[in-house]
């Protein structure tokens, strides 16, 4: 594990899927309400789909002892969602925002007593222990791209290492 592939170790597990643990499909491949799940923005985001992005806003490295050090990531997931629907109206594809958003949040949230992700980190949304939804004013959000946008923000610890 390096600092340098936590984006991506955060992406595969939002995209991983094993319906024996009883976390939430994000991918639509998989019954979940995304059609792109990725680390990094890409230049041009596609146009009309369900997308989350992974990125890191900080990488910050804690001195937990003298000789002992740990990287702290702050991650964001940039989530765009199409605000339009068969029927013109907005409000459903408000709502359905939503629950896509409880979907994440679960996935986020971890196994029962394992916040590793499956062990690709120490500890995700433990320190602190907190996951923060921003949502974009949709009127805004709509006349700019017809789309909707909000951001999902929390921490993931990598392992100590010596340094």
């Amino acid at each position: 594990m390096s600092s340098a592939d936590a984006v991506a170790r955060e992406a595969d597990w939002l995209t991983a899927f094993n319906p024996a643990d009883g976390l939430p499909a994000l991918h639509a491949s998989q019954g979940g309400p995304f059609d792109v799940i990725q680390a990094y923005l890409p230049r041009t985001p596609q146009q009309r789909r369900t997308q989350l992005y992974v990125i890191r806003q900080r990488l910050h490295e804690v001195r937990t002892a003298n000789v002992r050090r740990m990287a702290r990531h702050h991650l964001q997931l940039r989530i765009v969602w199409p605000a339009s629907s068969p029927s013109g109206a907005v409000e459903p594809a408000q709502q359905a925002l939503d629950e896509a958003i409880e979907l994440v949040l679960l996935r986020v949230g971890g196994l029962m007593l394992d916040k590793t992700h499956g062990g690709r980190f120490l500890s995700v949304a433990e320190d602190p222990a907190e996951v923060i939804v921003d949502f974009a004013d949709p009127a805004e959000s709509m006349a700019a791209r017809a789309d909707l946008l909000c951001t999902v923000s929390y921490t993931a610890d990598d392992a100590e290492i010596n340094g």
